[in-house]
């Protein structure tokens, strides 16, 4: 095995990791990685991740080159906790694949996707993103033939359950996963699941910026004046008043990314000191990574300003009730006629219910963008007008 960096003693360190659900073969030499740089490696080569490439991050199915996906997203994603992991002495293979596995559980065109499957879902429990991310990770891609799932490591799995903080009242599917594998879901997860959840926002507040003023969408004016803004963009504007536009903002998003990065790790220093393991970390009681107070509330603010004007974007609001409707239909096109499903889901498809309505939705929420529309017009003979809006 490689030498692991010098970790902190209240990093997640794979030597000591609790293991796997089902024992790994080791019959066979699979190189000299730790157990979290064996997840990574798994997150990357599995189809769930290569789907990422044409599912919605902001935007339904864009036709421009230019637009984040969720896959271009979770790799900012992951760049950002390394950094981040980095500097605080945690595990950043980890981190690392926390991140880049954090959205595997999205259907296709993002949340509008994911209220189209909750509703149709009513009465089987509804659907969870998240919960759909460990129950695609666990059970669903399943590429050995030893056992089903990646069968990543108990580290992974709990970041992924809870990098938002404990869970209190798990919906169907991640109950199934907690009973069948203990995530110990009433704690805190590990400073690498933690890492990755802010990472996240750090990403989307910023590049969500870069696309939505492609669009058209974000009035520059009014996103330059913001409170959150405005300071980093000053100094872009003293130190580069004669460059282009476009590079100004370029370095405007850079120059906010720096910031927010370096707010949290100087909050989750102060609230490190006495924390010297990773019990400690689990049974803190609160998040320790995390931004200062002011610019929590800045970033809060700035958010409330995001979904205004971008996310809940009347041409935006319009384009997901479309995106709602053709999975809705396509969710009661399976149920009807479940042999316009693909032969390997027909072949699995469970006699009774809510198991049966969940496997539908299952396949449903592995679909891209473009294989949903695809599906659809086959079957109906027509494609909405309007999901794509850039």
């Amino acid at each position: 095995m490689t030498p692991a960096p010098t970790l902190a003693p209240y990093a997640s360190d794979p030597a000591r990791s609790r293991g796997r659900e089902f024992p790994m073969d080791t019959g066979l030499p699979r190189g000299q990685r730790s157990p979290y740089q064996r997840d990574r490696d798994r997150i990357v080569h599995s189809i769930s991740f290569r789907r990422l490439r044409y599912k919605t991050q902001v935007f339904i199915a864009p036709d421009g080159d230019h637009y984040r996906v969720r896959l271009t997203h979770s790799l900012e994603v992951a760049q950002i906790a390394r950094v981040i992991a980095r500097i605080l002495g945690l595990d950043e293979d980890l981190a690392e694949a926390l991140a880049l596995a954090h959205d595997i559980g999205h259907p296709p065109f993002g949340h509008a996707g994911e209220e189209a499957l909750n509703a149709a879902l009513h009465k089987a429990g509804g659907f969870d993103h998240n919960a759909n991310c460990l129950r695609t990770l666990m059970r669903i891609e399943s590429p050995y033939c030893e056992h089903d799932g990646l069968n990543l490591t108990w580290e992974t799995l709990e970041g992924l359950a809870k990098h938002n903080g404990p869970v209190a009242d798990p919906n169907w599917a991640l109950a199934e996963l907690d009973a069948a594998y203990g995530l110990e879901l009433g704690t805190y997860a590990s400073l690498e699941a933690q890492v990755a959840a802010l990472s996240d926002d750090i990403a989307y507040d910023n590049h969500d910026i870069d696309d939505g003023l492609r669009a058209g969408f974000l009035d520059l004016d009014e996103l330059l004046a913001h409170p959150f803004i405005v300071a980093r963009w000053s100094e872009v504007e003293r130190r580069y008043p004669h460059a282009p536009r476009d590079r100004q903002l370029s370095e405007l998003i850079r120059s906010q990314i720096g910031f927010m990065v370096n707010d949290v790790l100087d909050e989750t220093k102060k609230r490190l000191v006495g924390i010297e393991s990773v019990g400690q970390v689990r049974s803190a009681g609160r998040q320790l990574v995390a931004f200062s107070p002011e610019v929590e509330e800045g970033e809060r603010q700035f958010k409330r300003f995001m979904y205004e004007k971008l996310y809940y974007h009347p041409e935006q609001l319009e384009t997901a009730r479309r995106a709602r409707a053709l999975l809705a239909e396509l969710y009661s096109a399976y149920s009807q006629e479940p042999v316009l499903m693909e032969e390997s889901w027909i072949d699995g498809l469970p006699r009774h219910e809510p198991a049966r309505s969940r496997h539908i939705a299952d396949y449903i929420a592995g679909m891209t963008d473009r294989y949903a529309i695809s599906c659809h017009a086959q079957i109906y003979g027509r494609t909405p007008e309007g999901l794509r809006n850039v």
